[in-house]
């Protein structure tokens, strides 16, 4: 059996990701969104919002207005639910009508929804986005009924909300990331909306997909990278596609030898795979080298949680806590916030990685990518709050 050791698994994670060349040069935007699959999309805006930083973070050409374009004027993505609100290339959308049909039925077995609009009122939502054009929920009036709860809504979000899930409604556009809703007939390509493709053939490139964009897996991650099959389906994928995988062992940071699987290809691309750059950069905590928390940890000794959610009195480190890369190993984690009536980028607290020294050079490369974040997100100068010890 193939044995991956720790470092090259290492590299090949961060190829695969997109980090691991210096992050300036041509941008090819809808490239890169089709070689890391989706990227999630998310409404806190710290520094900038997680869909903008994640790109940022692989070229740094990258401008805020560039995906609005992609999605609005080019029609080149769309928007629907991986394991989050993401977006995707629209050239995958032959694949994800499972994921329409997947999301719909999940709703309605779940009953998460209560208070939905019946079909009737749906309809009527529908067809004055017909006549009317495109909608945000702010062109409805309906109020939230009963308690006002967290992630309350009113009746007409559920039902823009429940269409669009469905793949009856699509995103458009957004204004200030509010999403304006359409009939997705007007949205989708019409030579891409009318490929037909088995569930089958959707579930086989789902899976083949998603292992090209790890690297190399277990079923469990080849299920949590798209969250569009269940684990009994890729489990049974995986069965039926043998001859076409092979089980490798991958070691960890701390020596430990674990199975994934690997397409018959591994060896060649391992061979391509070379070290990342030294750059140091300050990634999104929604980013999806970062997403999977065990993988991270296995990889790169690295323990990490989003900590938004959490009350303050129980966070280990903050509520909006950025990781920092430099080659193939995390080297601290910073609390940064960018106070655009001041101009402002502030580094509230930072943590050196445990066993990571933190000479003046080190700190200086940080400085300068702190410099480059600042100029991403419209301000003109970096504080530091933190102990720089």
């Amino acid at each position: 059996m193939l044995k991956i050791p720790n470092r090259q698994a290492r590299h090949l994670w961060l190829s695969v990701q997109g980090l691991d060349k210096t992050p300036t040069g041509p941008l090819d935007l809808l490239g890169m969104i089709t070689r890391l699959g989706f990227v999630q999309l998310d409404t806190i805006q710290v520094v900038s919002r997680a869909h903008h930083h994640i790109l940022w973070s692989r070229n740094q050409n990258y401008r805020e207005p560039m995906l609005d374009r992609l999605l609005a004027r080019d029609r080149a993505v769309f928007e629907h639910f991986t394991h989050d609100a993401s977006v995707l290339p629209m050239d995958f959308l032959p694949m994800w009508r499972r994921q329409f049909r997947r999301k719909q039925a999940q709703l309605d077995r779940a009953g998460w929804f209560r208070g939905l609009p019946d079909k009737a009122a749906r309809d009527e939502i529908k067809a004055r986005i017909a006549r009317e054009g495109a909608l945000s929920t702010q062109a409805f009036d309906t109020k939230v009924e009963g308690a006002r709860e967290m992630w309350a809504r009113p009746p007409h979000k559920k039902a823009l909300d429940y269409m669009w899930y469905a793949g009856e409604l699509a995103t458009c556009h957004r204004v200030n990331f509010t999403k304006v809703y359409d009939l997705a007939e007007r949205v989708f390509p019409p030579e891409l909306a009318a490929v037909e493709m088995s569930d089958a053939a959707q579930l086989d490139w789902l899976c083949r997909a998603a292992l090209d964009r790890i690297g190399v897996g277990t079923r469990g991650e080849i299920q949590q990278f798209w969250d569009a099959a269940s684990a009994e389906e890729v489990k049974g994928w995986c069965a039926d596609v043998a001859g076409d995988l092979q089980e490798v062992q991958v070691q960890s940071t701390s020596g430990e030898w674990s199975t994934a699987l690997a397409p018959l290809d591994i060896e060649a691309r391992l061979e391509a795979v070379t070290a990342p750059t030294s750059r140091l950069r300050i990634l999104n905590p929604f980013d999806p080298a970062v997403r999977d928390r065990k993988r991270l940890k296995r990889l790169f000794g690295f323990d990490y949680r989003n900590e938004m959610f959490v009350p303050a009195d129980k966070r280990v480190w903050g509520y909006y806590v950025f990781p920092i890369l430099e080659g193939d190993r995390f080297v601290g984690r910073a609390e940064i916030k960018a106070d655009r009536k001041a101009g402002e980028l502030v580094v509230q607290k930072f943590w050196p990685e445990a066993g990571v020294k933190w000479p003046r050079s080190r700190f200086d490369r940080l400085e300068a990518e702190l410099a480059r974040l600042a100029r991403f997100a419209g301000v003109e100068q970096v504080i530091w709050r933190a102990e720089m010890s």
